[in-house]
């Protein structure tokens, strides 16, 4: 629920560059770098005749929703029954969970024929 809230009130622009017809790059967030042709700009006293750039740039945003209700107001008693419920029984869902189980408890120990730590002691006289 998190992210449905999140993605739904983020906003974000997505700049492309055009050469001619032919999508160059295009950035999310920051300004597209273009594919490096530079047009010359036209003198300021208009007496020069310059050529018209094949390069386009265009910026698409993406809004987000800005208005979010959250009232807790009208809750009806049969939404509180049902929102006590979910947080009991979700708190609860992991209580025996983390009980200590022994893998070993069914294991049976092999027969000893002879007690080795008897064998192997040494006594100082």
């Amino acid at each position: 629920m998190a992210f449905v809230v999140l993605f739904s009130t983020m906003s974000f622009s997505v700049n492309m560059h055009y050469c001619g017809d032919t999508l160059v790059e295009t950035a999310i967030f920051n300004k597209a770098k273009g594919c490096g042709m530079k047009m010359e700009k036209p003198a300021t006293d208009g007496c020069s005749i310059t050529k018209k750039s094949c390069c386009n740039d265009e910026q698409v945003l993406v809004d987000g929703q800005d208005q979010l209700q959250i009232q807790f107001d009208n809750i009806s008693l049969e939404q509180q029954v049902f929102i006590a419920s979910f947080v009991y029984t979700y708190i609860n869902l992991f209580e025996g969970a983390y009980s200590s189980i022994s893998s070993f408890e069914t294991y049976i120990p092999p027969l000893v024929s002879k007690e080795i730590f008897k064998l192997d002691e040494t006594y100082l006289i």
